[in-house]
């Protein structure tokens, strides 16, 4: 038996030893000398912040992918596949992609009512996009697919929202919030995969249905490599008070918490983009294909206007807050309304080609853009103003294509439905221009 002199000499330190336990069916396993030891263990397999902004990153990224380069846009490189099956016709893939929209538009209102944990509805929005991709390949109902493009709708603005607030909030307390352009390359990723994936399917001489359960597929797989990121907040062996210090200053500040400033510009000229640029993604592969029958080409050109979006993303996050959004927002409404055109008077190889890297650099710029503006009038109160023009935004979605089918019945092309497009974003860039004209001749 051990001396107890020995013993309170052990423990002077206030550190008792912990001896090694013995399992009979394997060697002696030692535990932590100490409890500081312990923590020291913990903080090992803890990931640094930097690996774990990251995994956070990437992570919300491909949630993108699945919500919106899958669930919402894997529909334009597969609409040519089902006209060519007869499954559907131009006015009937009009419906359905503006039901998609619409089913956004009421998923993004729908997310100021929903309290539970935003990493829980991220994985249901996701798990939900997974099932009703695949239900586009296992059904072959109008009816069904109305239901189905509407509901995928509102799991992609569940997604997208949380996912991205998520992120970023994750990535502010890690200190390193200039990883939010990854975040939002993710639309832009899906698109190129899905783009491919289509084309692939088409080459393989597949249904229709084939490539949208490719899709699915697809989209259960990188669920799978995501899904633990979002079961649970990550452990991080970083100071807790330094991380909520961070998240504060790092926090985007307020330019402007309201003078006066009425916010019916950006409101109004904000549904112009949602119009603007949504006929182009909805229809190109079907406009490549009349304008180039028979060529190899329009399959790639939604794949290249996704990979567009990704360094449209990270370089438009990183312009200085000094810099005027309406003029930002102007030049970004010229580029996609000179890509919208610009298959009207080339329509080639280049001019698509050309088109389609114009629409697709500003795409998620818009967004960025739009948002610092609404926090340039509102400030800290930005928030309803956010909804509010994303809202006017989906209105434009879902307009685009019921007016584009109309014209498009009338005239047998997509031509004066894509000057109109182009012609509203031109547009759009005046009126941002006119109100920072405005703006400036009323400061004293």
């Amino acid at each position: 038996m051990q001396n107890p002199r020995d013993a309170t000499r052990n423990g002077a330190s206030g550190s008792a030893k912990i001896p090694p336990i013995h399992l009979a069916c394997g060697p002696a396993i030692a535990m932590p000398a100490t409890l500081a030891d312990s923590d020291n263990v913990t903080k090992l397999h803890q990931p640094s912040p930097e690996r774990a902004a990251w995994r956070i990153a990437l992570s919300c990224m491909l949630a993108l992918s699945i919500a919106m380069g899958i669930g919402r846009f894997a529909f334009t490189p597969m609409l040519p596949l089902m006209l060519h099956e007869h499954l559907t016709d131009i006015q009937h893939g009009s419906w359905l992609a503006s039901l998609n929209y619409a089913g956004y538009f009421i998923g993004a209102l729908s997310c100021m009512w929903l309290h539970f944990t935003p990493t829980l509805i991220i994985r249901f929005a996701l798990a939900a996009t997974v099932a009703l991709t695949l239900a586009m390949g296992l059904m072959e109902s109008f009816a069904v697919w109305a239901i189905v493009r509407t509901l995928a709708g509102v799991m992609s603005a569940w997604a997208m929202v949380f996912s991205a607030g998520w992120g970023f909030r994750k990535l502010a307390e890690l200190r390193m919030p200039s990883l939010g352009g990854v975040i939002f390359a993710g639309p832009g990723a899906g698109i190129v995969v899905t783009g491919l994936l289509a084309s692939l399917n088409d080459a393989l001489g597949w249904p229709a249905r084939g490539g949208w359960l490719l899709c699915g597929v697809l989209a259960l797989a990188l669920l799978a490599v995501i899904w633990r990121t979002f079961v649970a907040d990550m452990p991080v062996a970083v100071d807790a008070t330094k991380s909520a210090d961070a998240a504060k200053s790092t926090a985007a500040p307020s330019i402007n918490h309201g003078s006066g400033e009425s916010v019916i510009p950006v409101t109004i000229l904000y549904s112009f983009a949602g119009f603007g640029y949504i006929i182009t993604a909805t229809f190109l592969p079907v406009i490549a294909r009349q304008a180039l029958p028979g060529s190899p080409w329009p399959d790639l050109f939604f794949p290249l206007l996704g990979l567009m979006v990704i360094p449209g993303a990270i370089i438009g996050a990183r312009a200085p807050l000094s810099w005027d959004n309406r003029l930002l927002l102007a030049v970004c409404y010229v580029m996609q309304g000179l890509g919208v055109g610009i298959g009207i008077v080339l329509p080639n190889v280049v001019g698509f080609a050309l088109g389609s890297v114009l629409v697709g650099l500003p795409f998620t710029a818009i967004t960025v853009y739009a948002v610092r503006e609404c926090r340039r009038l509102r400030g800290d109160n930005a928030n309803g103003l956010i909804g509010l023009v994303t809202a006017s935004y989906g209105i434009g979605q879902i307009v685009g294509p019921l007016v584009a089918a109309p014209l498009v019945a009338a005239t047998g092309g997509f031509t004066t439905a894509l000057l109109c497009a182009s012609g509203v974003l031109v547009l759009g860039a005046v009126g941002f221009v006119w109100d920072w004209r405005r703006s400036l001749e009323r400061a004293p």
